[in-house]
């Protein structure tokens, strides 16, 4: 039996953690703003797949296994580290370019593949999941409960990458990112970088 009291705490938990500012919401409304529309939703859509895949991580048991894996977590952390500084690059390069050849080259074949590099390269998301996924599930009926509790996590990650996506489209946002492209591509290559080297800090030390 679905206990909806459990189920809304779970839901209200990862919803905290979701919406929160972090290196995907940033990309999303990033690439929403400079590329358009619809490469923000094919971002979103590949974001929302590697959210999708850290969830049915969590929901099996293998997140347990992985945090009880140093050496594989360390690795993961070590390519995520790269990666977020890897895309810090990519914007700083951005925000250095001429307002002639500021318009992304990206085929929009590619957003999408992007997006789900950035969500798999972050191993802290099964720790999130973990954490929203056990508020609420008692051990009575958890089994029951808990894939439709990763399923609704991940629908609520879904509707939040897909309404960045559309909010940050919107005519007045982009014209703003033209007019500040170079402050908002610089802002978000620190934050990367700032990410990316915490996550190999957190490899390194551990």
């Amino acid at each position: 039996m679905i206990d909806l009291a459990s189920l809304a705490s779970i839901a209200l938990a990862f919803l905290v953690v979701t919406v929160s500012p972090g290196p995907a919401n940033i990309a999303v409304a990033t690439v929403s703003m400079s590329a358009g529309r619809k490469a923000g939703h094919s971002f979103a859509l590949g974001l929302s797949c590697g959210l999708a895949f850290w969830g049915l991580v969590a929901a099996t048991g293998m997140g347990a296994v992985l945090q009880s894996t140093p050496p594989v977590l360390i690795a993961m952390k070590l390519l995520g580290g790269a990666y977020l500084i890897w895309l810090a690059l990519q914007s700083a390069r951005s925000a250095m370019r001429s307002e002639k050849h500021a318009i992304s080259e990206a085929p929009q074949g590619r957003w999408f593949r992007q997006g789900l590099l950035l969500n798999l390269s972050n191993p802290k998301a099964v720790v999130a999941w973990m954490a929203a996924l056990s508020m609420g599930l008692g051990d009575s009926g958890a089994a029951g409960m808990l894939p439709v509790a990763t399923a609704l996590c991940i629908a609520i990650g879904f509707a939040n990458y897909t309404v960045h996506a559309a909010a940050f489209s919107l005519p007045g946002f982009m014209r703003g990112y033209q007019r500040m492209r170079r402050a908002v591509d610089g802002a978000v290559s620190v934050l990367f970088a700032a990410a990316g080297f915490g996550l190999l800090r957190s490899a390194l030390t551990r």
